[in-house]
């Protein structure tokens, strides 16, 4: 409860009030004097039937508590009733809590739509955002060229570049969204280039000779810049377009939201909040040499009074970025050299007149829409089918969606690539590193506990099963995964919120992390682990398995695929010159020799030595 509360909160009480308002008519209840505490806990019980979720009928609650507060401090107060629930709580007024809500409960990106999304994404950033840049600008200077009054050297150019084009037979500069039966003339275009006004271009004497061609010639405004970006090795464009470059430059800034938000962990508001010169480069001095992000945070923003602050307020920890993030805010401060990077007058240029502020998320979701289709439309032009992004299966991608992703990425994925070989490592190592986790435990950190421990549980439950059916494990901590084996029951029901995930993986005997790159699993005490080299403790760096490790183990499962992985490596060491063979073939020997060693070696749930600690266990 605050006394000053936004404007957005104000609307939402009045409603709320308007709601219990039309419940008191229904009951004939026509003065707000009449209303007594009986009376509102007859309200209460119809918000606990009728609210949906918890924080629905919260809030419905606490609009009530604010209209008898605010009755209390009226000069000539109503007597509007206490409410019963700022006596006994308000637990017996609200429904169940969920086991899930808000980003816990946002579906994750799809593994085969994150990857060829992420893969454009940065691909415009890195590859083409120069072209797009230097076609912006140079169609900026095509605009500012047109005269504002006419000049005969404007005419004389102008009709010299249409009778060129008439006897060339080169493509006509026509606006590309004429209609078949309405073409129209690039003005813009063949004035700003010329120097000549549109009345000069209407004055042409061959303009009826050159409508009447352009049905059969082709079309094309190109704009006068070199062309340096590579898809697949290849130019992209011949030239941009002047038509064209609106759409990229629409599609770039998309583009570095979709780095930024999966990349860093931030929330779309937080993305979309962002200004330029929020990312300066690191002090040379600074040993460790990160770029860190300093943005504000707005809904826990309140002045030393408790007010909030609809400005927000500074971040007291910024966030970290790694590379690609980077280049992502250079893109957009280039963009938008001062002010919001997501600056909506900027970057929807054809609404200029009625944007004010930030890109909001709702917007941006239909933004990562359109550039979807565009990048698809591009994978076919470029013949790259598989780099298309499907349909993810949850429906459209919300800038929501991004956080959660990253989260599951890291605990289920944890060195597998992010895209142009970026590794989830390395994103968590910038996330949780020493330096980074002295803030609080929340946000994405919270995400990444709930993930990691719904991947130990879903480990776990698999390995149960496993040994259930007479499988073997092997490896230096082989009885350790069995006894947490033994006690994925504890897991099975369990509501994982933060507080659970931040108990759970704070308890060491209880978690063991499934590396399916290196194919083995991790029963993680920090101690013995070969993986930590920067300091980072609270979980292994699973990216950085080491071969002797002591808290390795692996399951018969473990052993196969080893095995199949030494068959293809043998394969494509038959059709590769003999140094590089001689190494895949001498790498195919070393997963079968890990093969054959945990054959020799494995154990089983029912070994005695196993089975009793088990049983002390349980």
């Amino acid at each position: 409860m605050r006394s000053r509360i936004s404007v957005p909160s104000i609307l939402q009480t009045i409603r709320q009030w308007v709601r219990l308002v039309k419940w008191l008519q229904d009951r004939e209840i026509f003065t707000l004097a009449a209303c007594d505490s009986n009376t509102l806990h007859e309200y209460g019980q119809h918000l606990l039937t009728t609210r949906k979720t918890r924080s629905d009928a919260l809030h419905n609650l606490i609009a009530v508590t604010r209209l008898w507060a605010f009755d209390e401090l009226s000069a000539r107060p109503v007597g509007v009733g206490k409410p019963p629930w700022e006596e006994v709580g308000v637990a017996e007024y609200l429904p169940a809590a969920t086991t899930t809500g808000g980003e816990n409960a946002t579906a994750p990106l799809a593994e085969l739509t994150i990857a060829p999304l992420l893969t454009w994404a940065m691909r415009m950033v890195d590859d083409l955002s120069d072209d797009i840049l230097g076609g912006w600008y140079e169609r900026q200077r095509i605009l500012d060229g047109k005269p504002p009054a006419a000049q005969p050297e404007g005419r004389h150019a102008l009709h010299a570049y249409l009778d060129h084009l008439l006897d060339s037979g080169a493509p006509l500069p026509i606006d590309v969204r004429s209609r078949p039966n309405n073409i129209r003339l690039a003005t813009n275009y063949m004035c700003g280039l010329n120097g000549a006004t549109p009345q000069q271009l209407a004055g042409y004497p061959g303009i009826k000779e050159f409508l009447a061609v352009a049905e059969d010639r082709p079309w094309s405004c190109p704009l006068n810049i070199v062309i340096t970006g590579r898809v697949a090795g290849q130019p992209w464009r011949d030239t941009l377009e002047f038509y064209e470059v609106p759409t990229l430059w629409r599609h770039l800034g998309t583009a570095a939201f979709i780095v930024c938000a999966y990349l860093t962990g931030m929330r779309p508001a937080e993305v979309l909040g962002l200004t330029t010169g929020c990312c300066p480069d690191p002090d040379p001095d600074d040993v460790v040499g990160r770029h860190l992000i300093h943005g504000r945070e707005y809904k826990t923003a309140v002045d030393e009074n408790g007010h909030h602050m609809s400005g927000g307020v500074d971040r007291e920890v910024p966030w970290v970025a790694i590379g690609p993030v980077v280049k992502a805010i250079r893109v957009l401060e280039q963009m938008v050299p001062d002010g919001l990077l997501f600056d909506s007058r900027t970057h929807d240029i054809g609404h200029k007149q009625s944007n004010t502020g930030a890109i909001v998320s709702q917007a941006m979701s239909k933004r990562i829409d359109h550039f979807v289709r565009w990048a698809n439309s591009e994978a076919t032009r470029h013949s790259l089918t598989n780099e298309a992004i499907p349909l993810d299966p949850h429906g459209s991608i919300s800038g929501s969606r991004f956080r959660r992703s990253l989260a599951w990425h890291i605990a289920r994925r944890p060195n597998g690539h992010v895209a142009l070989a970026i590794q989830y490592g390395h994103v968590r190592s910038a996330i949780v590193s020493a330096g980074y986790a002295s803030r609080s435990r929340d946000g994405i950190h919270d995400l990444i506990d709930i993930e990691t421990v719904r991947a130990v549980a879903d480990t776990a439950a698999e390995l149960r099963e496993d040994l259930d059916k007479g499988g073997g494990v092997s490896g230096p901590a082989a009885r350790d995964v069995i006894k947490i084996a033994v006690q994925a029951a504890q897991f099975a029901g369990t509501t994982i919120t933060a507080k659970t995930a931040r108990r759970l993986t704070a308890n060491l005997d209880l978690m063991v992390y499934d590396n399916p790159q290196a194919l083995l699993l991790c029963r993680y005490k920090p101690d013995r682990a070969l993986c930590q080299r920067d300091g980072v403790r609270d979980a292994p760096k699973l990216e950085a398995c080491v071969p002797g490790c002591g808290n390795i183990a692996r399951t018969d499962e473990h052993a196969a695929q080893l095995r199949a992985r030494a068959d293809q490596l043998d394969q494509h060491a038959a059709h590769t010159p003999e140094p590089i063979g001689d190494r895949l073939r001498a790498n195919a020997a070393k997963l079968r020799h890990y093969a054959d060693t945990h054959d020799a070696t494995r154990i089983t749930a029912n070994d005695e030595p196993t089975r009793r600690a088990a049983e002390e266990t349980e």
